[in-house]
């Protein structure tokens, strides 16, 4: 495909709204005593996650997500850090997906997912008053009201009100992701944010569990216009626990026919060190879709795969 610059040139707008939505995000973090770091992208060994595929690079591996350098830092003493960063996933392509897309990732020590759930209610405000939008966004027809609180859903709430099949049912079939997809998803946050929590303890592989009811982990996505837009949780800090979670993935990547990649030791002799934190991971260019009121990914990202 030969170069078109028109088709370059018709993104300036949304690029320009990119920019600014880029600058209010880091203001906010600095506003809230959250240090800015930068970790490699390139890594010896990958967090293993049954349905996520890192890019190799050499011997080595480009980032899923910043994730395991971040909590490295948690260990050394760095309470309150974020990162803006490129991050690589293979086979991942659609309307909502690019291989390599922009992850805003942030973790404080002291806190659990209902604080990181408060913080991603004051980020989005705080984007949209810099951005001169006020409380009520408009997207794909839809109009959102961005006042918080926002309303949660548990997952097992989620699955009674919108689901053909229970929540236990398709976590047996292995179809927790096609419900979520076709059922679930397409419903949540489409007049205000909402915020799906709770989870099964199987699909929460780095959260903590929920004291006094260990068959959930302590994680939240956040949903606006029924679009995906984070992942959190309270953190797992037990490295022996960690470590059998992740030989549990690994299971279950070797029976889906994907790669087995090594585990990251160093990682693990961290979390030992580790205090108690949340962290959140949002899809950036997800969070300029919707205030670009974008139908796709393609709109606000200067270059996709196809155009190189």
């Amino acid at each position: 495909m030969s170069f078109n610059p028109h088709r370059l040139a018709a993104k300036k707008q949304a690029l320009k709204l990119r920019s600014e939505i880029l600058r209010s995000v880091r203001e906010f973090f600095f506003h809230r005593d959250y240090m800015e770091v930068e970790t490699p992208h390139r890594i010896p060994a990958p967090i293993p996650e049954a349905h996520i595929s890192p890019e190799v690079s050499g011997t080595w591996f480009l980032h899923t997500s910043p994730e395991i350098c971040m909590k490295q830092m948690l260990a050394a003493g760095f309470d309150r850090i974020f990162q803006i960063c490129r991050c690589f996933r293979r086979a991942e392509r659609g309307a909502r997906h690019l291989p390599e897309f922009t992850l805003l990732e942030w973790y404080a020590a002291g806190a659990d997912y209902r604080l990181l759930m408060q913080e991603c209610e004051a980020l989005f405000g705080h984007v949209a008053s810099r951005l001169g939008r006020g409380r009520v966004l408009r997207h794909q027809q839809a109009t959102i009201n961005l006042t918080p609180p926002w309303p949660c859903r548990t997952v097992t709430e989620a699955f009674e009100t919108f689901s053909p099949i229970s929540l236990k049912q398709a976590m047996a079939e292995n179809r927790f992701d096609e419900i979520m997809g076709l059922h679930i998803e397409p419903n949540l946050g489409l007049d205000k944010p909402e915020f799906l929590i709770d989870y099964p303890a199987a699909l929460g592989a780095l959260a903590r569990l929920k004291p006094g009811i260990p068959q959930v982990a302590e994680r939240f996505e956040l949903y606006i216009a029924g679009m995906e837009m984070c992942n959190g949780f309270s953190e797992l800090n037990d490295p022996a626990e960690q470590r059998r979670r992740f030989n549990a993935e690994q299971r279950t990547r070797q029976r889906i026919g994907h790669p087995i990649y090594p585990i990251p030791e160093r990682f693990l002799e961290a979390l030992s060190s580790m205090p108690d934190a949340a962290g959140n991971a949002l899809g950036f260019d997800r969070m300029v879709m919707l205030f670009a009121d974008a139908r796709d990914i393609d709109s606000v990202a200067a270059f996709t795969p196809e155009d190189l």
